[in-house]
């Protein structure tokens, strides 16, 4: 599977950047740094002028490539759902079981996530961080019915289809797939961030992690074995 992935190009929607940041050395330092930064400081620190200060270019170099730090957010964001979105089909593939692969889906989704040496100059441990904490700044906002009509979030919405699908497969009359499907990522988000601030909020602990967590769940609400 690495190899493969070394030969695909993560496509994010076009609307969403002035040029593709990946078409270019400076685009791709723009993302690689971009990402450091935000995770470091927090997307509302960041600014496009401290990321020109410390990739050593000017400001309006970065506006050729994104029109504000918002659209490199929903980027950034795209980019995840999309590479997630390859991680799952790559593993489930080959998986003709609908349990079986449901539940491989499940851990695809919600485990803690390890770099990818496919795309060197994006760190998906980091973007990982910046989606638990950031990712619902880019949709919490006035323009989203406009976005969503553009397809800014399509990549997202997509990756929750595959799973309402697969979830539909294990018991066709289980009224609340979609339902289902998009409580798992974004309430995987959601659990993450409670083990990294609040963890006496979660059971997801020293014994058990998100993955356990949201398998019994899925299972149970299909009145099925866990698939462990």
């Amino acid at each position: 599977m690495d190899r493969l992935l070394q030969s695909i190009k993560i496509g994010v929607n076009d609307k969403i950047y002035v040029k593709d940041p990946e078409s270019s050395s400076l685009g791709k330092r723009i993302i690689e740094d971009s990402i450091i930064m935000i995770h470091d400081m927090g997307f509302d620190k960041f600014t496009f002028r401290k990321l020109g200060d410390r990739i050593g270019s000017n400001e309006s170099s970065i506006y050729r490539y994104f029109e504000s730090k918002h659209k490199l957010l929903l980027y950034l964001a795209s980019w995840y759902w999309g590479w997630l979105e390859y991680q799952l089909v790559f593993a489930t593939n080959s998986i003709a079981n609908a349990g079986d692969k449901l539940g491989r889906a499940i851990e695809i989704v919600t485990q803690t996530t390890e770099e990818d040496s496919s795309f060197s100059h994006i760190n998906e441990v980091m973007l990982n961080k910046i989606v638990i904490h950031e990712y619902s700044k880019s949709y919490l906002t006035k323009e989203v019915d406009q976005e969503n009509k553009e397809g800014y979030f399509e990549i997202y919405k997509r990756l929750v289809g595959r799973l309402s699908e697969m979830i539909a497969a294990v018991n066709r009359k289980y009224s609340y797939p979609s339902s289902l499907a998009s409580t798992v990522l974004e309430g995987s988000l959601h659990q993450h961030f409670l083990l990294d601030h609040f963890s006496s909020l979660t059971d997801c602990q020293e014994h058990t992690d998100p993955t356990d967590y949201f398998k019994n769940l899925v299972f149970n609400c299909l009145n099925k074995p866990n698939h462990v």
